[in-house]
């Protein structure tokens, strides 16, 4: 049986066809952040024959991510898995002829132009701004295409991304907006239904772009909200004034390159601490110190420690989210007198 037999009724598909299907296989695309919208994007890319899928996430599962997050189930939380980790196991077992490549890490000032250097299309999967510009810059500098998404409550936005030939990130937002000035699915809540079609749409967009279908793109910001029963397009018109990153080629985001790097998580009374350059982690010998403080537990993948009300994630690469807290000072002196640095 041929492999394109697998894809029949996609290459049915007049947009598609033989030709784009092929173009899909040889195809690479990167995947950044694989919560809500990114378990969803995987899954899709993986079954549509997308030829190589890297998933980047910085997360672990975690009971309440089960009511969005397609990929995930109740082992994955009891083993304590990497969100990357969990997703290409199950993502295996539904396409062994897609490469798939999870990438434990916070995606950064240092490693994010390493971590796509080698794909085609950037998918964002994320959930905070900052690191979504920092996608921008480096696909703008790169010539890299990607599709942007957010989703909250019942509704979300999609805009496709082509360095130079669409509007970026930056044309539409000038700067990142201020903490607190926007909704989180942690302070308000989303629904499941949103995430699917926010990512469905976001992914359509994406394989027009692997099978080199420009034209077809919305070439707008795309809204949805699933409740009303709303599809709008908002017309997005570039500014009189020169887009600091696609016009003036400026990398603000790309260019803060050093650490440390301290984000609070999106809502969750937690704070992710992430030390400068590279760190292998001797969890066994960590574990061993902080036994006589508090409950230490680990695996190959992370070490989890909790004190004094405070649950300490530790990653291999050093880097530590930090429940209890959304005070980022009192993160990084939780981090220095447990972790070290």
């Amino acid at each position: 049986m041929s492999m394109l037999e697998r894809y029949s009724r996609q290459i049915l598909l007049p947009q598609i066809g033989k030709e784009g299907q092929e173009r899909l296989l040889s195809s690479a695309v990167a995947i950044i952040g694989c919560g809500a919208l990114g378990t969803v994007i995987a899954s899709s890319v993986v079954r549509a024959g997308v030829g190589l899928v890297k998933i980047v996430d910085r997360d672990y599962v975690e009971l309440n991510n089960l009511q969005r997050q397609i990929l995930f189930d109740e082992d994955d939380v009891a083993r304590q898995l990497p969100k990357a980790v969990a997703a290409a196991t199950k993502l295996r077992r539904i396409n062994s002829n897609v490469q798939i490549e999870p990438v434990v890490t916070d995606v950064d000032p240092g490693n994010v132009e390493g971590l796509i250097q080698d794909v085609d299309l950037v998918l964002d999967g994320t959930d905070n701004f900052a690191t979504r510009f920092l996608i921008n810059d480096a696909c703008i500098k790169h010539g890299i295409a990607w599709v942007y998404a957010a989703v909250v409550a019942t509704h979300g936005l999609i805009m496709a991304i082509i360095p130079h030939r669409t509007p970026c990130l930056r044309c539409l937002l000038t700067k990142i907006p201020e903490p607190g000035s926007v909704q989180t699915c942690d302070t308000v809540g989303v629904l499941g239904t949103a995430v699917n079609i926010v990512a469905s749409l976001e992914v359509t967009e994406g394989l027009k772009i692997l099978m080199g279908k420009e034209e077809d793109l919305h070439r707008q910001v795309l809204y949805v909200d699933v409740w009303s029963g709303t599809l709008e397009p908002l017309e997005l018109l570039k500014d009189d004034r020169p887009c600091p990153t696609c016009d003036l080629g400026s990398f603000e985001f790309l260019d803060a390159r050093m650490g440390p790097y301290v984000t609070a998580l999106c809502g969750r009374n937690a704070v992710q601490v992430k030390m400068c350059g590279e760190a292998k982690v001797p969890f066994a010998a960590l574990a061993e110190r902080l036994r006589s403080v508090g409950q230490v537990t680990f695996n190959e993948y992370m070490l989890r420690f909790q004190v004094d009300g405070y649950e300490l994630t530790v990653f291999p690469d050093g880097r530590a989210i930090i429940k209890g807290t959304a005070d980022k000072a009192e993160a990084r002196s939780l981090y220095a007198r447990y972790i070290g640095s």
